[in-house]
């Protein structure tokens, strides 16, 4: 069972400090969750989506299969259904070490523009759909109930942590965004952290900046602890972690 009075904390205070909505972490959390399940109970082509009752902690589990007909999607041929049968074999056999002959690969036509493939973890057909759902159509969505495990809170937890450490990083890579992002040409001051690869670690208040050797003085001599003046040559926004890049030889 998910540690509800914490989990929701964690929630509130990133929601809170980080100016996150708290719907958006909760949504987060549960596509997180319902990736966590399928990759455990389901089969891997399936889609699965969750709800998770931040009051109660009751997690629902759906399967969700499109619905389509012979308009837009592509059916299988004979061929294919044998062909995708052999790989199959060939996959288990694989996996018991046994050798196997595979993968017989149906010729397109040149030129042919197909539409998606028929798959039944993530397909319905229309007809069957209707036996569902009446008034079901082509496009939507039929959702299919899903055993709730017992033994999948642990995972579940795990998985809510994750979700809310990686919000509050994304938060706090948003707020040096912007912070610096219009702060192009400044001069900063710093304090010189470490060294990677001749490269220089700067500590700026909440943010990190980093001097490429190419960006040093000639010369000069840089230790940790060195608090120095640094100009901001440009802001990384592509990067995984902001990119500060500072310089002391810029012209």
């Amino acid at each position: 069972m998910i540690d509800l009075k914490n989990l929701r904390r964690a929630i509130e205070q990133v929601a809170q400090e980080k100016g996150i909505p708290a719907e958006k972490i909760i949504e987060a959390v549960e596509s997180s969750i319902a990736a966590a399940y399928k990759k455990e109970y389901e089969k891997k082509g399936e889609f699965v989506k969750s709800k998770f009752d931040l009051r109660t902690g009751e997690m629902k589990f759906w399967l969700v299969k499109a619905v389509v007909d012979e308009t837009t999607v592509r059916m299988p041929t004979e061929e294919e259904i044998a062909a995708a049968a052999e790989d199959e074999t060939g996959k288990r056999a694989e996996k018991t070490g046994e050798t196997a002959t595979i993968s017989h690969e149906v010729p397109m036509e040149e030129g042919v523009s197909l539409l998606p493939r028929y798959n039944p973890d993530r397909h319905i057909l229309i007809a069957e759909a209707q036996r569902t759902k009446a008034d079901a159509k082509l496009g939507d969505e039929i959702e299919f109930p899903l055993e709730t495990h017992e033994d999948f809170g642990r995972i579940a937890a795990q998985t809510a942590k994750q979700v809310i450490l990686q919000k509050l990083r994304d938060a706090e890579r948003e707020s040096v965004l912007s912070e610096f992002k219009n702060r192009e040409g400044e001069i900063v001051s710093g304090l010189i952290q470490r060294f990677e690869r001749g490269n220089i670690t700067v500590e700026l208040g909440r943010a990190t900046g980093i001097m490429f050797s190419s960006e040093a003085v000639p010369g000069e001599h840089y230790k940790p602890g060195d608090r120095l003046k640094f100009y901001i040559v440009a802001i990384q926004e592509e990067s995984r972690v902001p990119g500060i890049i500072l310089s002391r030889s810029h012209p």
